[in-house]
């Protein structure tokens, strides 16, 4: 009979037998981004958390528990928010609404006329504006709050809701993106063959190169959207009446009374976890619709 010898598996190269074998090296290095991102969202999500968590403490709670205990009076801070002065809390989220609404909109609408100018058409200075309009996307809007009071103020227009949506109608931001994408998903060929069938520009503009441009024209209203919603400084000195003011300066305004009477820190602090909501669903409507167009945009006519 014939036996079978065995034999023991040689080590790797350049490690001790016996020793037992960790993971290589690159793996390990790789994990250094995956454990930074996760240090980062928790970071991030912490005061999240933290504020919906306190929405559901009544006013003892919220100084006498656990920080991350859930507490039972959620639905008592809603009704005395919306009771507060007569439901002035849901006049400030309207109003937010409408300036974040109704400017992202403008605003977007500015921003697809103006990138997709600056990405087909051939003219003289195009790109000395192209480089003052990443100029104004550098410039930090607390520089600019006080020029825009001084003009809106020439106009006559300070302490109406006017002031807060006409600044914000012209985002450099948002051109800048639109003209980025127009010049990447609008073909010439495709703009050259709508002139040769007789079609106005303005018709191929709507027509054909609109619908390419969607997905990131979704992009630019999210971003405006957020942007003004969350604004503080520019509604905070454009308007002095407090039935006019959006979320953010009417929760400072509370906030300001709660030194004073601290039971109305549990308002500000379920106001400021309701004022959340609207943006996870406007992200999830959006992102939801972002996801198709990015998939059919560059096939519509």
């Amino acid at each position: 009979m014939s036996s079978l010898a065995v034999r023991k598996a040689a080590p790797a190269a350049g490690t001790t037998p016996g020793t037992a074998q960790g993971p290589p090296l690159h793996r390990r290095i790789a994990l250094v981004p995956t454990v930074t991102l996760l240090l980062g969202a928790l970071y991030c999500l912490l005061p999240v958390a933290w504020v919906v968590i306190a929405s559901t403490k009544s006013g003892h709670e919220l100084f006498s528990t656990f920080t991350f205990l859930p507490g039972s009076g959620f639905t008592d801070n809603v009704k005395e928010l919306s009771a507060y002065r007569d439901g002035v809390y849901w006049k400030w989220m309207g109003n937010s609404a409408l300036y974040a609404g109704l400017g992202a909109l403008l605003s977007t609408a500015v921003s697809a006329v103006s990138g997709y100018a600056l990405a087909i058409y051939r003219f003289r200075g195009r790109e000395t504006l192209f480089n003052l309009l990443l100029a104004g996307v550098l410039m930090p809007p607390v520089i600019l709050a006080v020029p825009q009071y001084l003009l809106m103020a020439k106009a006559d227009l300070t302490g109406s809701q006017l002031s807060v949506l006409l600044p914000q109608i012209l985002a450099p931001y948002g051109v800048y993106l639109a003209r980025i994408y127009a010049a990447a998903a609008v073909p010439s060929d495709v703009v050259e063959a709508g002139r040769m069938d007789g079609a106005s520009e303005w018709r191929i503009f709507t027509r054909i190169a609109l619908p390419m441009m969607v997905p990131g024209l979704v992009t630019v209203f999210l971003f405006q959207f957020v942007a003004v919603w969350n604004n503080f400084l520019l509604p905070y000195i454009m308007l002095s009446d407090d039935e006019k003011f959006p979320l953010t300066v009417g929760l400072y305004t509370l906030l300001e009374q709660g030194s004073n009477t601290p039971a109305l820190y549990t308002l500000v602090i379920t106001g400021a976890f309701l004022a959340v909501l609207p943006l996870i669903a406007l992200f999830l409507v959006v992102q939801r619709f972002w996801s198709l167009d990015l998939l059919s945009g560059a096939v519509k006519s």
